[in-house]
């Protein structure tokens, strides 16, 4: 006990020792005038870091947040230790190259979340391929003069080392150069060693799983972030070569417990509705449930939809499940009940895995199956991807005439496309009995700013004004005039025109005889928050938006802007009106197992959503990220706090604790499903079983 207390009596005297040293000699001070293009370069990238987790996860939690801010100034420390081995010139180039790649790292993923609401991905290097496809969206509707600002990091290091070169400063020698690259990697290595510590286990977890970003630049910044999803990114290429009877293991398990647990009778009021009848779905671009029933000057915004929701079967709590991957993710989620992958996107990055999608299954009970689209056959690789679902023929650009003046946004115009299509549907009919195709949309695309080929609607407020003298005169008022939710209206309003026109076109070719019209939105406009509080809150006196001390301000939140981006599904018959309004909750991977009970056909065993006619309100809606949404709660996994959607019902922990289970479960199965082609994996195992 003596010795160790000498030996802590040693430290403390030394440490004061040095203390003291440092004050007398003004050693501090001497570092700073020593150092400044490596102070520089630590200031500047932990700011920039700092700023960017300001700018996109915006809640208290985050703005007061220390540990994030620890680990990335480990990070930059660590690398910045090994600029000192340089000399002269070399070493403000190593800290100028490190703080353009961090820089990078910011403004990439600034631009990033701004559309997906989520940080980039390695991953995702591959769909480069098709940036020059939608960059006019990219510049329109995402860049901001926010996402620029990260420039003052590289700017700063130039002006300070031209400040210096001109003070002709001389440089350290080499000795000291090497006990302050030592010295400053210690700091490092000792500052990462201090956040290691204050991690708990569920941090660690889902730091290991990575499916929830948002979360894990909370809580380890964005370089470790960006490291640990490099080294997240080439797992594909890992598991193949290890993991694979765990992960199999694992597979059969959840869809054993999963048929006990939902062991229904499989038939209910709606089994066999639709038996026999034509299927044609529509991939309904960017169109999201707020524009239904809306009216901008008495004038619906919507007609179309509106009826084939009133007379149709209209499922209002729909939630689109997409990642990274948009559009094909919703082709995904759709067609096979199984949610995007951790990692790239299904459609690009795993086109070669084994899927059971929906048309192929209709294909093996006698029908013709079909994909429409007026757009490039390999944008999200559909080409293969199509194939692998089981479509027998792909129409797509090559197969429509498109032209400069029928083109809007990223291809063909929706009436156009609609037009064109209805001549191919009228062939395939005349040699198939029955059929099922898949019509994707492109006009209503972002960045909606083809406004002068939508057609005139008007989405400012129109009053009449009685002047002094009596006479009157209309007053017009900008509201959502000028906007991008504004611009969006006007597409939307285009599209469904388009889709009225289109849905006539068959009825006069006497397709819609013994033919159910399906319509769901693939994901929300992603539009900004602040355009949706204009438009709840908008005030025609002060041609602004209202206060929020205003008794009548309606409160538009990150929370409701999340629960806004619902999309419509739709199932309509020119036959027999259903009339009816499914208010359960519902998620895109809840298509095809409603769908098939109601075609009278088996779905694959390996879904993941339910006949929603089954499960009824006790289903559950996952998301990518790792919140969910219930009948009575949406929950999101980053805050770890819900809100209540029942009337503000107590919701016990339990609940809670068991739907994110729940979550957490359904996404790493239906993730290591793709991931290590498990469906092929099991097939391939039940057959040499047989044998």
């Amino acid at each position: 006990m003596k010795k160790v207390s000498n030996k802590v009596k040693n430290i403390k005297d030394n440490t004061i020792n040095y203390l003291k040293k440092v004050k007398k000699e003004h050693l501090v001070r001497q570092y700073i005038k020593d150092n400044p293009i490596f102070l520089a370069y630590i200031l500047v990238n932990v700011i920039n870091s700092t700023l960017l987790r300001i700018f996109t996860i915006r809640t208290p939690e985050n703005y007061f947040a220390i540990k994030p801010i620890i680990a990335d100034l480990s990070v930059i420390m660590i690398f910045g230790a090994f600029g000192f081995l340089f000399k002269g010139k070399g070493r403000y180039r190593y800290f100028m190259t490190f703080t353009v790649i961090f820089t990078a790292v910011c403004m990439i993923n600034s631009v990033y979340y701004t559309f997906y609401t989520s940080f980039a991905s390695f991953s995702m290097l591959s769909l480069t391929q098709y940036i020059g496809d939608v960059g006019d969206a990219v510049v329109e509707n995402v860049l901001q003069l926010k996402d620029l600002i990260y420039l003052f990091a590289p700017f700063t290091l130039m002006a300070l080392n031209f400040k210096l070169k001109k003070k002709n400063k001389k440089h350290l020698d080499v000795k000291t150069c090497k006990k302050n690259a030592l010295k400053t990697l210690i700091v490092g290595v000792v500052i990462a060693a201090i956040f290691v510590l204050t991690l708990t286990p569920l941090e660690v977890g889902r730091f290991t799983k990575q499916w929830n970003k948002e979360y894990i630049v909370m809580r380890f910044g964005i370089y470790i972030y960006q490291m640990n999803d490099a080294i997240t990114s080439i797992q594909p290429k890992i598991n193949s070569l290890f993991g694979l009877d765990q992960a199999l293991h694992e597979f059969e398990e959840y869809y054993k417990e999963r048929e006990e647990k939902f062991a229904y009778s499989g038939e209910n009021e709606y089994t066999n509705m639709l038996k026999g009848k034509n299927l044609l779905v529509i991939h309904y671009e960017s169109f999201q449930t707020i524009n239904i029933g809306r009216e901008f000057n008495g004038v619906e915004l919507t007609p179309t939809v509106n009826k084939l929701a009133k007379e149709g079967m209209y499922f209002s709590n729909y939630y689109s499940q997409v990642s990274v991957g948009t559009s094909s993710d919703a082709e995904l989620t759709f067609n096979t009940s199984l949610m995007p992958t951790q990692s790239g996107t299904a459609f690009v990055s795993y086109f070669d895995r084994k899927y059971i999608g929906f048309p192929s299954i209709l294909q093996d009970n006698g029908y013709y199956t079909f994909s429409m689209h007026g757009n490039n056959a390999d944008f999200w690789n559909r080409r293969a991807m199509h194939e692998r679902l089981g479509y027998q023929k792909f129409y797509a650009k090559k197969d429509y005439d498109v032209t400069k003046e029928n083109t809007i946004g990223l291809g063909i115009g929706d009436k156009p496309f609609f037009e064109q299509s209805v001549e191919k549907i009228k062939k395939i009919s005349q040699e198939h009995d029955k059929y099922y195709g898949l019509l994707i949309t492109l006009s209503n695309h972002t960045p909606f700013s083809d406004t002068d080929k939508y057609g005139e609607y008007d989405v400012d407020i129109k009053e009449t004004k009685t002047n002094e003298d009596g006479t009157e005169e209309v007053v017009s008022h900008p509201y959502m005039e000028g906007t991008k939710l504004g611009n969006y209206f006007k597409s939307v309003h285009y599209a469904d025109s388009a889709l009225g026109e289109f849905i006539d076109r068959l009825d006069a070719e006497g397709l819609l005889d013994n033919t159910v019209i399906v319509i769901y939105g693939d994901h929300d406009a992603r539009l900004p928050q602040k355009d949706y509080v204009r438009l709840f809150n908008y005030d025609t006196t002060t041609d602004s938006v209202k206060s929020e001390d205003d008794p009548t301000y309606v409160k538009f939140d990150s929370y409701q802007y999340e629960l806004n981006r619902k999309v419509p599904f739709i199932i309509w018959s020119k036959d027999e009106k259903y009339e009816t309004e499914v208010t359960n909750v519902m998620g895109m991977y809840d298509a095809t197992p409603t769908l098939a009970n109601m075609l009278g056909v088996k779905h694959s065993k390996y879904v993941l959503g339910h006949d929603i006619f089954n499960i009824k309100d006790n289903n559950i809606v996952v998301f990518p990220n790792g919140n969910w949404v219930t009948n009575k709660v949406y929950y999101n996994s980053q805050k770890n706090e819900y809100l209540s959607l029942n009337n503000n019902e107590v919701i016990s922990n339990e609940y809670i604790e068991n739907n994110t289970q729940y979550t957490n479960k359904l996404l790493d199965v239906s993730n290591k499903l793709i991931v290590y082609d498990l469906i092929k994996k099991e097939e391939e195992k039940e057959k040499e079983l047989s044998k």
